[in-house]
């Protein structure tokens, strides 16, 4: 359960970020939301790698091989969240920031997950978080 709170509080400050980059993109920038929402995303995630992997995870995985497979779940939680806000904003005539919730909601629960039991692993049959 500590695993996830320090989860919930680094993703909490990096969904600051994230919608403090993309509020300000699509009200100062005019950048459509769609997109203002990746670049915030990915954003915040290079300060959602260094706090999980030093502070919620205390992984000792290589840096060569978390963030490996911390950029590649980034790619997925990016498509994923993409995906669900175009269909949301395009599709369903979603105010952005609605869709930018919902999104968030998902791809918290995917993260969490894949973190958890993937990239912050050391070897196969053991996780230095538990």
């Amino acid at each position: 359960m500590i695993y996830l709170m320090k989860f919930l509080s680094v993703g909490a400050i990096a969904t600051i970020i994230q919608y403090l980059i993309f509020i300000a993109l699509v009200e100062l920038g005019k950048v459509e939301a769609v997109t203002a929402s990746a670049l915030g995303y990915g954003l915040s995630s290079i300060f959602n790698y260094l706090l999980n992997y030093h502070f919620t995870f205390s992984s000792t995985a290589k840096h060569h091989v978390a963030a490996v497979k911390f950029a590649i779940v980034v790619i997925i939680g990016l498509t994923l969240n993409s995906l669900i806000m175009y269909v949301l904003v395009n599709g369903f005539d979603c105010h952005y920031l609605l869709a930018q919730i919902i999104s968030t909601g998902i791809v918290l629960i995917f993260n969490f997950i894949i973190h958890k039991y993937w990239t912050y692993r050391t070897k196969i049959g053991s996780h230095n978080a538990e």
